[in-house]
């Protein structure tokens, strides 16, 4: 037996999606944002816990973007 075809997500919720995933790309590629010492959290400087923050934050926008776009799929608001 086939499985059905995927429906088409709507383009607001693609757009969406993709703005999800793509800031924490972002974020880190923009390095003179980041790239000094202070200021410093418990004797890290701010270009190491800049980016470890970032490990948390870019899991929350993917899953974020994952449970958008599986509500879309199931019809779902």
């Amino acid at each position: 037996m086939r499985e059905p075809s995927p429906r088409r997500l709507p383009t607001g919720v693609a757009a969406a999606a993709g703005v999800l995933l793509i800031i924490p790309v972002l974020a880190l590629l923009i390095v003179p944002l980041y790239a000094k010492k202070g200021p410093q959290l418990w004797g890290f400087p701010f270009f190491y816990w800049y980016q470890f923050l970032w490990v948390f934050l870019a899991s929350g926008f993917t899953y974020s973007a994952y449970v958008l776009i599986g509500r879309a799929r199931r019809g779902e608001r």
